[in-house]
């Protein structure tokens, strides 16, 4: 399960972008999975759940947005989502196109962190 390794990795690095912004916890933490990334997103909410313990983000939300796969296709000259991850067609052609330009992504987006309001700036 290389999802808790990942969820380590995405603990301990929202972890430090949270103590430099003075935060005391994170409660919310927003990410990007495409469907080719090779990651299950609820072993990756397992391991989340494992990897926070004892840190700021313990007892916070990870909230996943799946991407899909974008081609582009050079006789419509355009990028487009597919459908299915299994076809790789051109929705709008039908031509076959291998020239992926997403789909494959792992980002840490964004946070919701909670700061100490009395301590001095």
């Amino acid at each position: 399960m290389h999802e808790l390794s990942i969820a380590v990795s995405l603990v301990e690095m929202a972890e430090a972008a949270a103590r430099e912004a003075g935060a005391v916890h994170v409660d919310v933490v927003y990410l990007q999975v495409g469907v080719l990334s090779g990651i299950a997103p609820d072993a990756l909410l397992f391991g989340y759940d494992v990897a926070t313990r004892g840190t700021l983000l313990e007892g916070s939300r990870l909230e996943i947005e799946t991407l899909p796969v974008r081609v582009y296709c050079p006789d419509c000259d355009r990028e487009s989502d597919l459908p299915s991850p299994q076809s790789l067609c051109c929705p709008l052609c039908g031509r076959p196109t291998f020239d992926l330009r997403g789909g494959d992504e792992l980002e840490l987006r964004s946070m919701e962190v909670s700061v100490n309001e009395t301590a001095p700036a």
